[in-house]
């Protein structure tokens, strides 16, 4: 197994946190039953998917209160507790819910703070190392709620304060309370939209950014195919997105048979490439990877060192540039 002492760290923008190129993603283990799940998800194997990446060297983990509603720090919690490493851990806050599983968002000072304290109980630690703004959303509360996370990591109960999903004017609108040490934004070959002014607005103000779905939430992976999307739960929340339905799934398709093709001489999946082309860009930091089972973590563990030559970063973006994905 790799130790993190030999991967190359990246350190994330203002902080003292050193990451590892691909962090583990938790947001599938939260398993079904919610607006957002993958479907049905077995808790051993989220915990032997866990205990893989740390093996492997991946020296963090993202997770968020509302994946799985509260499940998914619990399996992070599980996971943690049987194993010697001791990875950096982040979570988010801003998405809530009722009793009947429906979900709320609030930024409001006492409903963050509460969100925090069931962070911290239900990740079993004392301390946050990156506590993040989910979605900026309420838009009005975004002020407050900034500048409770910022209070609350003067109080000792986060090192580090992020947003996710956040564009920059958003971000200047909390700059002005506080530095923003990271930004977490949906990022890869199909979906760019940050590339023109959210990207270089975090390089220029040393924000880190950690993107999230490199893979497109499995769609990269060389594993998808039209069959295997038919047949997803009736929770799973990607039967409704539009990069997996028709007519955009085969033009997809088409690009993972391409990323195929240059990951075959280095012995990488597709998705390993899929991660490798967003971490080619100068302002991301480090990508996050999620996995179901031990061996899907296997698959794109050679993303945490893999890395694309400039001519095969051109292949995929000349087919990028004829529009067939």
């Amino acid at each position: 197994m790799t130790t993190t002492a030999s991967l190359p760290l990246r350190k994330l923008g203002n902080s003292d946190l050193e990451l590892t190129p691909i962090g583990f993603g938790a947001w599938a283990i939260g398993g079904g039953n919610w607006e957002f799940a993958w479907g049905p998800q077995d808790d051993n194997e989220s915990i032997a998917a866990i205990h893989r990446a740390l093996d492997h060297g991946i020296n963090w983990i993202d997770t968020a209160a509302i994946y799985g509603l509260g499940h998914s720090e619990e399996m992070v919690a599980k996971a943690l507790k049987t194993t010697s490493h001791k990875p950096l851990v982040f979570t988010k806050c801003s998405m809530r819910w009722h009793a009947d599983r429906s979900i709320y968002r609030s930024l409001k000072a006492d409903s963050v703070r509460e969100e925090l304290e069931n962070s911290l109980r239900r990740l079993n630690v004392e301390t946050i190392d990156l506590y993040q703004i989910h979605w900026p959303n309420p838009e009005a509360e975004i002020e407050e709620g900034w500048e409770t996370l910022a209070k609350l990591r003067e109080q000792g109960k986060i090192r580090w304060i992020g947003v996710s999903n956040f564009n920059v004017d958003q971000m200047k609108r909390a700059q002005k309370i506080a530095p923003i040490t990271s930004l977490q934004p949906p990022y890869s070959m199909l979906r760019r939209a940050i590339e023109d002014e959210i990207l270089p607005f975090a390089l220029a103000n040393n924000i880190g950014v950690i993107n999230y779905s490199p893979m497109v939430s499995g769609l990269l992976t060389g594993k998808m195919t039209a069959e295997r999307v038919a047949a997803f739960p009736a929770d799973d929340w990607r039967k409704r997105a539009v990069e997996f339905n028709e007519p955009r799934l085969s033009r997809n398709l088409k690009l993972v048979e391409l990323l195929r093709e240059i990951g075959a001489p280095h012995k990488v999946e597709p998705g390993v490439v899929a991660v490798a082309w967003t971490l080619r860009h100068p302002a991301i930091t480090a990508a996050i990877v999620g996995g179901r089972s031990a061996a899907q973590v296997d698959g794109v563990v050679p993303a945490l060192t893999f890395r694309l030559n400039d001519e095969e970063f051109s292949r995929i973006n000349n087919f990028l540039a004829e529009g067939q994905a």
